[in-house]
């Protein structure tokens, strides 16, 4: 597999001589001193590799395929091709991007709860067979537009209803009708996915879709379908911990539903687990308020004595930018400050709210955290950012002036111990080889 396109069109870091992340932060730090103090990222693409490799060890007999809503940044893609991933897609764009850095057709399942007919005959034209299905609706537009198509049933699971509030997928119930309906309609069906989120703590819920997809199995298999891929979502937070507790629940519902000897291949769609440790963001504090602790409606100079301040601090990015996975739901961590002296870090620390630009009553970051108090110029950080929205290309039409700038790096400890442990493949390695200049 190619796995990366010809001509990168980024410059990638690779730091040596004991050059840390933090050091990078603090050059465009002061660089941004110098300038109008920009938001920008630092992407460590090391990071990328160590989830890979743990994924490896926890989960051998699983193969990923990373799910590009996630973050669709180009690099990130030609990481993730270059260590043999697959890919999951959920429009045309996404299709587009990942082909166009050279993954096989057959490394890609097209997803999407509901499909556009352009989009469906795009994946059609251009060979990608394994397709997400719902309902009857999505199976007759995929019928009529991609009768090659080879289909992946989604059932839903109660973790995944009690997360959205909505119903996506085909209840065990209506498999059967839906099986039917693709057998008469003469589309294959080739497997079956399901998602239980990372927020769900009941690992109970693998269980029952397991369950559930075993009877779905042997639903298509009675229809003469020959069902070989079961795919058990993207449930990964990122965690290591939460990977092993992952794999302990389904190793043996596993071994008891689909043994090896079966011959399914079992798949999973990690997507922020692969990248939100992967990107920092470092924003400025552009304005400052302080209010009463006890958000009485004082004024500052009503303070007395007694009262303890709660500082709000506006900050140059927010929802309509960097921050815009917060209006689906998704929680912004807690960052920190930049720089913090000695002398600093024994200062008293307040509670603090952290809002956008915007002056929109949605455009709230965080709505409490302890930071000390800070003035207007400060940076903030945050981490494991890389599933915020960062790397969503598709999200604004002049992309040159609202995304922030990304700088990409890999330490020389992570560069040479994957290329010794072989991770990544020769020609991988001539075409990062362009991109890369040396930081020490």
């Amino acid at each position: 597999m190619k796995g990366l396109a010809d001509e990168p069109n980024h410059m990638i870091e690779l730091l040596e001589g004991g050059t840390t992340l933090e050091d990078v932060i603090d050059g465009h730090v002061y660089e941004q001193a110098l300038a109008e103090k920009s938001v920008f990222v630092v992407s460590d693409l090391g990071s990328l590799m160590r989830q890979h490799v743990q994924w490896q060890l926890t989960m051998p007999q699983i193969r990923p395929y990373y799910q590009v809503q996630s973050n669709s940044s180009p690099v990130v893609i030609e990481v993730l091709a270059s260590l043999g991933l697959g890919f999951v897609c959920a429009d045309k764009a996404e299709v587009s991007l990942v082909l166009d850095h050279g993954v096989p057709p057959d490394n890609i399942i097209f997803s999407g709860v509901c499909k556009q007919l352009s989009h469906i005959k795009h994946a059609a034209k251009n060979g990608v067979e394994l397709l997400v299905c719902d309902s009857e609706t999505e199976l007759y537009k995929i019928a009529r537009s991609h009768p090659k198509a080879r289909l992946l049933v989604q059932v839903t699971t109660w973790a995944q209803a009690a997360e959205t509030s909505m119903e996506f997928g085909c209840s065990l119930k209506r498999c059967r009708h839906l099986l039917e309906a693709a057998k008469d309609l003469g589309v294959q069906v080739v497997g079956v996915t399901f998602h239980i989120p990372s927020s769900c703590k009941d690992l109970q819920a693998y269980t029952h879709a397991l369950s559930d997809a075993r009877c779905v199995f042997d639903m298509g298999a009675e229809l003469g379908f020959n069902m070989s891929i079961l795919d058990i979502g993207g449930g990964f937070s990122g965690s290591e911990f939460q990977l092993k507790q992952v794999h302990t629940t389904v190793r043996l519902l596993l071994d008891a539903y689909f043994p090896t000897l079966s011959g399914v291949q079992v798949i999973a769609q990690p997507g922020s687990y692969y990248v939100s440790s992967a990107f920092t963001l470092a924003v400025n504090v552009i304005g400052k308020k302080v209010v009463a602790r006890d958000w009485n409606g004082l004024a500052q100079d009503e303070l007395t004595p007694d009262d303890e301040p709660e500082f709000l601090y506006y900050l140059n990015d927010g929802v309509y930018g960097s921050f815009s996975s917060k209006l689906l739901g998704s929680t912004i961590p807690a960052p920190a400050v930049h720089k913090v002296s000695s002398s600093r870090a024994e200062e008293p620390v307040f509670s603090s709210s952290l809002w956008g630009p915007s002056c929109d009553s949605l455009d709230q970051l965080v709505d409490h955290c302890l930071l000390p108090e800070l003035s207007p110029g400060d940076w903030l950080v945050f981490n494991n950012m890389g599933a915020a929205g960062l790397g969503d290309l598709s999200s604004f039409s002049d992309r040159s002036a609202i995304r922030p700038p990304v700088y990409y790096t890999v330490s020389t400890a992570d560069w040479f111990a994957h290329i010794s442990a072989g991770i990544l493949s020769h020609s991988s390695l001539q075409i990062f080889s362009k991109s890369l200049r040396f930081r020490g």
